[in-house]
């Protein structure tokens, strides 16, 4: 496939302007989100063919600080916090940046992202894809990086894209204490085109947010929910005056199936995120994802309908313990990369509510982070980031509400899945400190370090729920991963070392950990 017909791509003269007026303030999100659903459904009936994927999914963290770079400096001008993200916008954009144009760095991360795509995206073609990983302990706190979920792991996979069809198709072998099941299709995706957007059946890992160590509401950390996803392609803004301010915008909308083996069996999983960008260097989200249904409870339309709109809390009227619809989070994120640092710096914050209150959420927890990007000794591009997650209800107040973020008193199995947190990787009751160092040279070849430090359930009571220690922890651990692409596939070395003091033993106790992982492609 060429560059000068990319997939999805459109007809001349589709792409709308974008403008840089300041956002409003970030008012209801559930409100927010009701009215994107709205508009969205609405311009389904008149939106243009694109094509129905492929995707980038989370875990490849040199792709991402690539793709993250030629946002910040304006050479893809959409949204790129959500993933999976579309390759159709991208390769777009890349069509249309003038490469003689760019610095050294910027014409660097243009030519690995467009050779990406190149290999990611041919049309009409079947391409195969294996990987082997074997790893001695593997991480229990996992970031954005993809690392083996098991001591072996073993993934054959196929995937086509057509002119309205996408499949995506893969298999595993994994050996792993974590999980039960031994043979899964995750990673996978069949989808079909609806003008401007995918319809899918998927089990493709997910990332919400700005984060690079977590996401607070949907992350890589589980494997991934099997799920029915509606998803925006291209990411081109309002046409209207009235909504046009928030420049590219996308949507993705997940109906979900949990597994059986949770306190509330099948129970069903909604997720939905809006993301836009007002100006070229601020990126805005906002997220939502609720836990219903499922054996012995409610589970009809108009429940589905009562929780969308926020009527699912005990107290409101009419609701009681036998029909509360189910549980939900909703917050929003932002990520700035102010022109006063020359795009290089960047902050970013999560915030999610627990609960609702007056029409809005409440009980947040929340997470912060700084990043800087450049480049290192004449040679390599590199990106550093420093993060804090406080995953208690009501961090920022002497009062915090422990035992609360991810729980509840219905749903308590909560919001995990396959005994892993949807959310932050860190579980509740965390405050945990995160940094890293990526650096990725001319030919792909890439080092990755990460440092994290903290307490993990700091509550004083214990809590069994919590995927990583019914009690307190103090934890430090260091990782460093080598990645190399050789003319055999690409080869992936990691190696970690984690300290535990744990408070209810008084033990402390030292482990290493490492892996290798060979894949066909990239």
């Amino acid at each position: 496939m060429t560059e000068s017909s990319p997939v999805g791509a459109r007809h001349a003269g589709d792409p709308g302007r974008r403008s840089s007026t300041a956002p409003k303030p970030v008012q209801n999100t559930t409100s927010s989100c009701s009215v994107f659903l709205f508009l969205a459904l609405a311009s389904l009936v008149f939106a243009r063919t694109a094509v129905a994927g492929p995707y980038i999914e989370p875990g490849d963290v040199a792709l991402r600080h690539d793709i993250q770079l030629l946002a910040d400096h304006g050479v893809i001008r959409g949204p790129v916090t959500t993933w999976p993200l579309a390759w159709g916008p991208i390769l777009e954009a890349l069509r249309d940046a003038d490469a003689t144009e760019l610095s050294p760095m910027l014409a660097d991360a243009y030519s690995r992202v467009r050779t990406r795509a190149r290999w990611e995206t041919r049309t009409n073609e079947v391409r195969f894809d294996t990987s082997l990983a074997v790893a001695e302990e593997p991480t229990r706190i996992r970031s954005f990086q993809n690392t083996p979920r098991g001591d072996v792991q073993l993934t054959a996979g196929a995937d086509w894209t057509g002119d309205w069809l996408s499949l995506d198709l893969n298999v595993q072998a994994v050996d792993s204490d974590q999980d039960s099941s031994d043979a899964r299709a995750d990673n996978s995706m069949i989808g079909v085109a609806a003008g401007n957007w995918t319809i899918a059946a998927s089990t493709q890992d997910r990332w919400w947010g700005p984060g690079w160590d977590g996401s607070l509401i949907l992350s890589n950390n589980a494997r991934p929910i099997p799920s029915l996803m509606i998803d925006r392609i291209f990411t081109d803004p309002f046409e209207t005056k009235w909504l046009s301010w928030i420049g590219p915008w996308d949507m993705t909308i997940l109906f979900g199936q949990l597994e059986s083996e949770r306190e509330v069996p099948d129970a069903r999983f909604f997720g939905m995120r809006v993301n836009f960008r007002p100006t070229e260097s601020l990126e805005i989200g906002l997220s939502r994802t609720a836990l219903w249904c499922g054996e012995d409870r409610p589970c009809g339309f108009d429940t589905f309908v009562d929780l969308y709109f926020g009527r699912d809390n005990l107290g409101d009227a009419g609701v009681t313990e036998e029909n509360e619809p189910g549980t939900q989070e909703a917050g929003f994120d932002i990520r700035w990369s102010p022109a006063y640092f020359d795009r290089n710096v960047a902050f970013y914050g999560q915030f999610i509510g627990e609960d609702e209150a007056g029409g809005l959420p409440s009980k947040w927890f929340g997470q912060f982070g700084a990043e800087w990007s450049g480049v290192l000794r004449e040679r390599w591009s590199a990106r550093a980031f420093l993060e804090l997650a406080a995953t208690s209800c009501q961090f920022q107040e002497n009062s915090e509400i422990f035992n609360c973020a991810y729980n509840h008193s219905i749903y308590k199995t909560g919001f995990r899945y396959r005994g892993r947190t949807i959310g932050h990787p860190a579980d509740n009751d965390a405050r945990l400190v995160s940094s890293g160092l990526s650096l990725v040279d001319s030919d792909g070849t890439a080092w990755y370090a990460l440092l994290r430090a903290g307490p993990l359930n700091r509550a004083d009571l214990p809590d069994a729920r919590n995927s990583l220690t019914p009690l307190r922890q103090d934890i430090v651990s260091i990782d460093v991963t080598h990645i190399r692409p050789t003319a055999f596939g690409t080869v992936a070395a990691g190696i970690g070392y984690e300290r535990v003091d744990d408070e209810a033993s008084g033990r402390t106790d030292d482990d290493a950990r490492f892996f290798v992982e060979w894949r066909s492609g990239f």
